[in-house]
């Protein structure tokens, strides 16, 4: 039998761990963001008997049920992730998001099965809310507990990456079925198509090896009892730090994704395939800008970085409907593509910036618990308060305001967030250290005999 040298272990272990992260988020994104465009573009008039406004209102409702049960999703996979490891519960994660999504795909419409057909909507949509709300910690972590210390930023933003991925993977099937047929059956295709990429997921994430972090943890019998309370317990101002801080993130990047859909078909009279692919060219941008953004926050600090990308979607408030309002497709794209890079100015620092607030034993529960949290104050909200101000007002003035006192809101927390220093963490996420070579060795040696 063959000896890796230790590098050569090290790197391949490292690389599969972001693969498999990055993969698996990619698929839970894709199903999430299927909801969203779903939910501005059709589900009003087929699953709700409103008038158009109406129904895009009530549709938007169930998209924020979404986001509520994604807190409880945190806790639930947190705890496991944190307790037994964070492999199997992403497997879980993947699963249970992908299921729900194919069955999606397979409801009956209102005028089918009458009112039984929103309240299934709604249920899926809450185990959707709970799969992605236990990914984002797992994900993150395992890519980020394999790289060296001074590497966070980039490799927690992979993972990150699978959100424009799955944002650009889910849009673009949407827009190749967007032709006559999208309203009758073409926007089921795209949530069956979803078991394939589960399939994909569920392979890539099966091969990954654990954490050298957390088996730290866990041979050294350190690991907590109940995660959640000792969260709570202990660190309750990082987890609400940590939730405010991603509300210039949050809110801004479902009125640029999602309720830019609804706005432009019904107000602006745009073409909706036309909108669809302008999100696809942003997105794509995004992949590269996620990491880009990751590795500069380990270069110039994470609260720097992350703080201009603050500052810039609040300027960018007024500047971003303008653009919209001009109705002329190269100044509607620019304005999609800039809101997008200031978004991924702080979403690609974000992973590595929250996660740091907590240490190894309950970093899962702690940075999943606070990330998610801000589904409800700022995602799940921001489509639906942005399209009552609108059918209230007539105009996007409050909606630009809106953008700019969430802006407010993260300068606020992020100017009271102390990231832990990587020698507080008992782990000191070593994968290239001395303290973890160890769990390295022991995961190279357990895959070599597999093989």
């Amino acid at each position: 039998m063959s000896t890796l040298p230790a590098g050569a272990d090290r790197r391949a272990l490292k690389r599969r761990a972001v693969v498999a992260s990055t993969v698996g988020t990619t698929i839970e994104w894709y199903d999430f963001f299927l909801y969203n465009t779903a939910a501005a573009l059709v589900f009003g008039p087929l699953f709700f008997a409103d008038s158009a406004a109406g129904g895009v209102l009530l549709a938007f409702s169930t998209q924020f049920v979404g986001f509520a049960a994604r807190p409880v999703g945190a806790a639930i996979f947190g705890h496991y992730g944190d307790r037994i490891g964070r492999k199997y519960s992403l497997v879980a994660t993947l699963l249970l998001m992908g299921g729900a999504t194919v069955l999606i795909g397979c409801l009956p419409t209102y005028d089918s099965i009458g009112v039984l057909a929103p309240v299934l909507l709604t249920l899926l949509r809450i185990l959707q809310g709970i799969g992605v709300g236990g990914e984002w910690g797992g994900s993150v972590l395992m890519s980020m507990e394999w790289g060296h210390r001074r590497q966070r930023g980039l490799m927690a933003a992979w993972p990150q990456a699978g959100v424009p991925i799955g944002l650009a993977l889910g849009t673009f099937v949407v827009w190749q079925f967007s032709g006559p047929e999208f309203l009758a059956w073409g926007w089921r295709v795209p949530f069956i198509a979803s078991i394939v990429l589960i399939a994909i997921g569920l392979w890539v994430r099966l091969s990954v090896l654990e954490s050298p972090a957390f088996a730290q943890i866990k041979t050294s019998g350190k690991v907590a009892k109940l995660p959640l309370a000792e969260t709570l317990r202990t660190q309750w101002r990082d987890v609400l730090k940590a939730m405010f801080v991603r509300t210039a993130e949050q809110a801004p990047f479902y009125i640029f994704t999602s309720f830019v859909l609804a706005y432009g078909t019904q107000q602006l009279d745009l073409e909706r395939s036309d909108l669809l692919l302008y999100l696809i060219i942003a997105a794509c941008i995004g992949i590269v800008s996620v990491p880009f953004f990751g590795w500069l926050s380990d270069v110039l600090g994470r609260r720097l970085v992350y703080g201009v990308g603050v500052v810039l979607t609040g300027l960018y408030a007024f500047p971003y409907f303008a653009l919209l309002n001009t109705a002329v497709g190269g100044l509607i794209l620019l304005g999609i593509i800039l809101g997008l890079i200031f978004h991924d100015m702080m979403y690609g620092p974000q992973a590595a910036l929250i996660s740091e607030s907590f240490g190894t034993g309950i970093r899962y529960t702690g940075a999943g618990l606070g990330y998610q949290l801000a589904s409800i104050t700022a995602g799940g909200p921001a489509p639906l308060i942005a399209t009552a101000i609108l059918a209230g007002t007539g105009s996007t003035t409050w909606i630009s305001i809106y953008i700019i006192l969430c802006a407010v809101v993260s300068m606020i927390a992020l100017l009271m967030m102390h990231p832990r220093p990587p020698e507080a963490d008992e782990a000191d996420f070593a994968s290239e250290d001395d303290a973890g070579q160890d769990a390295i060795q022991d995961a190279a040696r357990s895959e070599r005999q597999k093989t």
